[in-house]
């Protein structure tokens, strides 16, 4: 009887186990858009999907490729995408222009903006760049270098600059654009020499624009709280273990960029990451991760109104929604 009744207690134990397992709550399935196309820039998010992070915070995230002809802009609008990455200073001017966005994790802490200068051209300081040919980006780009070269009181001729640093390195230009974790890695790979550029980070001069953050529609986290909460958490964490374990992050990212046929190669990648690590863990440490300080959010909202890129700034406890994790 006592084998009987063993024999009994065991296999309700493995049938208690296949019940589990068919009774396990079902995962929510929400959709992310990156900005752009599959890098180093977004590695949290691709290590957060190969790791499981989001399956054991309870999501099926279905990770699809951004950039020009998917941007999360459009995504979001349609109910294509529940989630999305977005400049700060994005955001913020969709946002005062009706589109109901909110930040739900401010990711990135740093500017990672540059002007990049030759030194053979006479440019060691700021004030050497007045009169110059500077390339800028259009929209929301020129705000950051429009205020540094007010802040210098400086005139300079700016020129449109596109999708590469060609011009500046065929002297087109005396300065260019860039960003400290991929135009700036390019202009070294193409042969310039740490010496022989005198680089402006924008940060650095007053003017920290905070950058890549989370957002989704306000009906989404209005509808969906808790699954707004699980993707950040696990998005955190997939940022956390990328930083630890670079080299297995890196392995993640050139499988999403092999399968996007970006063309980029490894050395570009483990640079970006690093760079990204810079950005979003800055020395210090004064900003909780995943946090947005409304004084950078003020910053930025102030100079898109005076370049006349928002008319009003749209109030920030409306903008930011933060949904952190909590250790």
């Amino acid at each position: 009887m006592k084998l009987v009744f063993w024999l009994f207690i065991l296999g309700c134990a493995w049938g208690g186990v296949a019940l589990c397992d068919d009774a396990s709550p079902e995962l929510s399935t929400v959709t992310f858009v990156p900005q752009w196309i599959p890098q180093a820039q977004f590695a949290g998010y691709y290590v957060a999907a190969e790791r499981g992070l989001y399956e054991h915070e309870g999501l099926r995230v279905q990770i699809v490729k951004g950039g020009p002809e998917s941007p999360p802009s459009v995504l979001l609008a349609e109910g294509k995408a529940q989630f999305g990455t977005f400049f700060l200073s994005d955001a913020i001017r969709r946002r005062a222009k009706g589109v109901r966005l909110v930040n739900i994790a401010q990711v990135v802490q740093r500017s990672a903006l540059v002007l990049i200068a030759r030194k053979s051209s006479g440019i060691n300081v700021p004030q050497d760049l007045q009169g110059k040919r500077v390339s800028l980006w259009g929209g929301e780009f020129e705000v950051q270098p429009k205020a540094f070269f007010s802040k210098y009181q400086l005139q300079v001729c700016t020129v449109p600059q596109g999708t590469t640093v060609n011009l500046f390195l065929r002297g087109g230009v005396d300065a260019a654009s860039g960003m400290w974790y991929n135009e700036y890695h390019l202009v070294l790979n193409a042969g310039l020499d740490l010496d022989e550029l005198t680089v402006f980070f924008l940060a650095d001069h007053g003017l920290n624009f905070p950058e890549d953050g989370i957002y989704c529609q306000e009906e989404t986290l209005r509808r969906q709280p808790d699954a707004c909460a699980a993707f950040v958490r696990a998005s955190l964490a997939g940022w956390e273990y990328a930083f630890q374990h670079p080299e297995e992050a890196l392995t993640i990212v050139m499988k999403r960029a092999d399968e996007a046929a970006t063309g980029t190669n490894l050395s570009h990648q483990r640079w970006m990451l690093s760079r990204m690590q810079d950005i979003i863990v800055p020395g210090g440490g004064a900003c909780p991760s995943g946090a947005l300080r409304e004084e950078d959010y003020q910053r930025v909202a102030e100079e898109l109104r005076r370049n006349d890129l928002i008319d009003q700034v749209p109030a920030f406890t409306d903008f930011y929604r933060a949904q952190l994790r909590h250790d």
